[in-house]
């Protein structure tokens, strides 16, 4: 089993669009580092399966669910004596999922500039991830990957949704400056099986950790 440098306190953070590979990735990782997991809060969340029906009556509600739920998560992995990994962020719930919501006119205005200023509150209080892995891949390999894990909620997405989210991901992404990052194109890469990628996905964590 390999091990974190610097110590067991380190927070990984996953951040990447629907389908890029961060729950495959968060497991191997789980295993490799000996890492405590947390997880998306799909399934906690009361207003999700309203929300894909009607997007625009209840994103307010289900983005204040995760603002609140992620929050809670993250304190309690930066209080974790161990090392710990995150799969998406509670800044890509704001930057990326409300940002769209809002832009696309399925938040009003009042609504988001609520949202908005309870998360600016929250992450000044925050500790940022020691190091923030940004997957990318084609937007062909994500509507691949969705269709395959077959999630009911997410199968009749309109075609223009996950082009949106990545160009909000990679415009959240450019500005991002909380923590060390490091950008992983999963279009191709198989760290489950091929020992190369392995071992090159290795070294740039630890690298980056460093």
């Amino acid at each position: 089993m390999a091990r974190l440098p610097l110590g067991p306190s380190r927070f990984i953070a996953i951040a990447g669009n629907m389908g890029a590979g961060k729950s495959t990735l968060v497991e191997f990782l789980k295993t490799q580092y000996n890492l405590d997991a947390y997880y998306e809060p799909n399934d906690e969340n009361p207003y999700l399966k309203d929300f894909y029906l009607d997007m625009k009556r209840w994103s307010f509600q289900s983005q204040m669910f995760f603002l609140s739920k992620k929050f809670s998560i993250h304190q309690k992995l930066t209080a974790s004596e161990k090392a710990v990994i995150q799969d998406r962020t509670i800044y890509e719930d704001a930057e990326i999922f409300a940002e769209n919501l809002y832009r696309q006119k399925k938040m009003s205005k009042r609504d988001y500039l609520v949202y908005r200023e309870l998360y600016e509150a929250i992450i000044r209080e925050l500790r940022a991830p020691d190091l923030m892995i940004y997957l990318t891949c084609s937007v062909k390999t994500l509507r691949k990957r969705i269709k395959l894990r077959g999630r009911p909620e997410e199968q009749n997405l309109p075609r223009s949704y996950l082009p949106r989210l990545q160009t909000l991901y990679n415009e959240w992404f450019q500005r991002y400056d909380l923590s060390k990052t490091l950008v992983i194109d999963t279009d191709k890469l198989d760290y489950l099986e091929d020992l190369f990628d392995q071992i090159d996905l290795f070294k740039q964590i630890e690298s980056a950790l460093r």
